[in-house]
């Protein structure tokens, strides 16, 4: 796998994949990070100069990305969502203090599933029976309370130590979204008069812009050796990125790391000693997946195929996708293949840092995305640029 750092030259721009038309009070939000596919096309087009090169629509390659990268080449993922900050409550706290002291938390705990607690008020919560338990936070001191989840990013050296069952973080190991928006406002005069259309005149985007020193990184493996550095297209109306190879021995280090981890052994392969051992397995997710529920294209948080295997699930709000693709058909008349844009359908990604607490493990505990089935193109695409990628860890 080579690692390369994606280096915007301006704002970018990624819609969200809700329908849009432009319309009075019309505006189009920004999904940042962006998926995969947007960031493996750009990375991809690297080698479309090379006459050699592969057919772009061969499944050659493998991607896995992307990740945020700051100005140290510190490596920073998506906080796991089951940590919550604890803070210790003071007779004389001034409730007008906003200091850093104050706000911030003094440790992390993880989530607990409500049938593992004694508290007795989380004994009597009520859930469907056909769903899973919800996530608690676990009993604490008498002077303690929740004060809320850390900031969003993790460095991956925290990440790694989480991973191990560590429970000690520092302020330090997390930061807020390294990015700001910008409002681009798109306006279409009247022909000949010094006003606004009426009908499709004016509509807003939300841009991008990452801070200085701020990168996006992803690897690439496969039959693929562009010159770097080189300049992208990355999103939408023609915005560019700075493509380099990263070389720098440490953050490959933790990038390898990161990816390579151990996948925990099935059921099946355990011991019975080995099998206790499973109601302390957990699995971080990476990358967007994709949660089927029962057989139909829908989906949700788990996979109903999970439903017996899990404890518990702490994840976020779903993060809606789409897009267009290039649908091919025959003409009946002439026989000849006819290439059009077609609308690609919305999906229901499962956001990266979701946690999967697990009662047993899975017969095949690897990715979270639908069984792989040879008809479906984007189905394969999915599991060649790594959606849905499982890491896994222990908690003591």
């Amino acid at each position: 796998m080579e690692w390369y750092a994606i280096a915007p030259l301006d704002v970018l721009l990624f819609r969200e994949a809700k329908p849009f038309s432009p319309g009075e009070g019309s505006r189009a939000e920004s999904q940042f990070p962006p998926f995969p596919t947007p960031v493996f096309q750009a990375l991809r087009s690297g080698r479309q100069t090379d006459e050699n090169a592969p057919n772009p629509q061969h499944r050659d390659l493998e991607f896995i990305g992307p990740f945020l990268l700051d100005e140290t080449l510190t490596l920073w993922l998506p906080t796991p969502k089951d940590l919550v900050g604890v803070k210790q409550g003071r007779e004389n706290d001034d409730e007008n203090d906003e200091s850093e002291e104050a706000s911030g938390w003094k440790r992390l705990e993880r989530l607990v599933s409500c049938t593992d607690t004694n508290i007795p008020s989380w004994q009597y919560v009520c859930y469907p029976s056909d769903s899973l338990s919800p996530m608690v936070p676990p009993e604490l001191k008498k002077d303690e309370y929740i004060c809320g989840s850390p900031s969003p990013w993790m460095k991956i050296s925290a990440l790694l130590n989480y991973f191990n069952g560590g429970t000690v973080f520092k302020q330090e190991d997390f930061c807020e979204d390294p990015w700001d928006v910008q409002i681009l406002p798109h306006i279409q005069m009247e022909s000949g008069q010094r006003q606004v259309r009426e009908e499709d005149g004016y509509f807003t985007e939300v841009a991008t812009r990452l801070k200085p020193g701020w990168q996006l990184v992803a690897g690439m493996e496969g039959n693929f050796t562009p010159s770097t550095p080189f300049v992208a297209r990355l999103g939408g109306e023609g915005h560019r990125a700075m493509v380099t190879r990263i070389e720098e021995p440490a953050l490959l280090t933790d990038l390898k790391a990161l990816c390579e981890r151990p996948l925990p052994q099935t059921t099946e392969e355990k011991t019975t000693e080995e099998k206790t051992t499973d109601k302390k397995t957990f699995a971080y997710l990476l990358t967007p997946g994709l949660a089927r529920v029962g057989d139909e294209d829908i989906y949700g948080a788990y996979p109903s195929a999970w439903q017996a295997y899990l404890r518990g699930c702490a994840s976020d709000r779903a993060l809606l996708w789409g897009g267009v693709t290039l649908a091919r058909s025959t003409d009946t008349a002439t026989g000849q293949e006819k290439k059009e844009f077609a609308l690609l359908p919305q999906r229901a990604f499962v956001p990266p840092g979701t946690v999967y607490l697990f009662e047993s493990l899975p017969p095949e505990p690897r990715v979270l995305l639908p069984p792989r089935d040879e008809r479906h193109n984007w189905l394969q695409t999915f599991y060649r640029l790594n959606y849905g990628k499982l890491l896994w860890g222990q908690r003591k």
